[in-house]
């Protein structure tokens, strides 16, 4: 199947062809795509918009897993060459898009103080997903494109109330909160990563991931304040917007629920520290190496090579101070829309906000397609 020509349009390529293929760190991106491998064994990834099938991932996942954690530079180049074959996405409108985004790492506590008096919420038990079916909601008698609801006593389903109405205590007395934090705004970009490192009052961390949200649709308030004439859409980056929300406190509560996408959080297990949060494709993060993608169109777990003709301050260029390098498809979020978007994952704490934050920029993907005749001859 291939993908809608209205949306974009996959061009076969070379691996040749891939301007700094011969000089990334091959052996970097196969351990980001060696930790997806056992994923895509026990959970097959679904076929999405691309059209490409997410059963053809089992070869190269059985392949992967077969060689060593670390095969070294060479055999780890081989191993792609071999298993996949290289395919522009060419929009059909536009061009493509590449942002960062990190995992937070905020004080907090498991009961409200003073200090720390925002929850971060627990997935109601009433929450369902609809699933991906745009139609979903309007078979439900729900707006359309609504993407989660909540279960009635009586097993009907309704809107949930949003983040409006959940600022206002839509949801106090239900004993969901998980753990607090200082602010509205710290909450928020919690939100917006998805996940978090909690540094505990009590003593000790937890660490936090997406479980839910309440699905309605997402609304860039980044968007809000440009069309409100107060930033140039190129200068609104996510440090520049941090501080305007800082800087005004009394505008915090409106702007945010003009968002009316809300999330919902659940404790995670810790994983190696060196590795991000448990991410959408069901995998732990690699820095630098793992991309969230619009999940309706990109498979998950799919490798896709990134360039970019700007340098990326925590993410390893070439002697042009060009970005080139392989990714794996390994998250999602609710801002990653269109076949050529993506958003690199950079760590977790305040140095990989420092380089996430200023990262908006034009980008060329190339998503690696499994072979379908298992691994090609030499020369390919």
């Amino acid at each position: 199947m291939a993908p809608d020509p209205a949306v974009a349009r996959l061009t076969p390529t070379r691996f040749a062809a891939l301007g700094g293929w011969d000089a990334d760190d091959h052996a970097a991106a196969f351990a980001a795509f060696r930790l997806s491998a056992a994923r895509i064994l026990e959970h097959p990834p679904s076929t999405k918009g691309f059209g490409i099938d997410g059963a053809a991932l089992l070869a190269p996942a059985r392949a992967a897993l077969a060689l060593p954690a670390d095969p070294g530079p060479a055999a780890a180049r081989r191993f792609f060459e071999d298993r996949f074959t290289p395919q522009r996405v060419r929009p059909a409108t536009g061009s493509g898009f590449v942002t960062g985004y990190f995992e937070p790492e905020v004080g907090g506590s498991r009961t409200r103080s003073d200090r720390f008096p925002v929850p971060l919420y627990r997935r109601p038990d009433d929450l369902v997903a609809l699933g991906d079916d745009p139609g979903a909601a309007r078979a439900a008698g729900l707006p359309d494109g609504l993407s989660w609801a909540r279960r009635r006593p009586d097993g009907r389903l309704e809107e949930h109330p949003d983040r409006g109405a959940i600022q206002q205590g839509a949801l106090e007395g239900r004993g969901l909160e998980l753990v607090f934090v200082k602010s509205l705004v710290e909450a928020f970009f919690i939100h917006v990563q998805g996940s978090a490192r909690i540094r505990l009052a009590e003593g000790g961390s937890m660490r936090v991931g997406f479980a839910a949200k309440t699905g309605h649709a997402y609304t860039a308030i980044g968007r809000v304040l440009v069309e409100r004439g107060l930033f140039e859409a190129k200068d609104l980056t996510a440090d520049v917007l941090r501080a305007w929300l800082e800087a005004n406190p009394a505008e915090v509560p409106a702007l945010l629920a003009r968002n009316r996408s809300f999330i919902f959080f659940a404790e995670a297990a810790a994983t190696d520290p060196a590795l991000g949060p448990v991410a959408a494709a069901g995998v732990p993060l690699t820095p630098g190496r793992s991309l969230a993608v619009d999940r309706a169109l990109v498979t998950f777990h799919l490798p896709v090579w990134l360039s970019l003709d700007v340098g990326l301050d925590g993410v390893a260029a070439d002697g042009g101070r060009r970005v080139r390098r392989l990714m794996v498809a390994q998250d999602t979020g609710s801002a990653i829309v269109g076949p050529a978007r993506g958003d690199i994952f950079f760590g977790s704490g305040e140095a990989a906000w420092r380089q996430a934050a200023p990262v908006r920029h034009p980008a060329r993907f190339t998503l690696l397609v499994p072979r379908r005749r298992g691994p090609a001859r030499r020369g390919d």
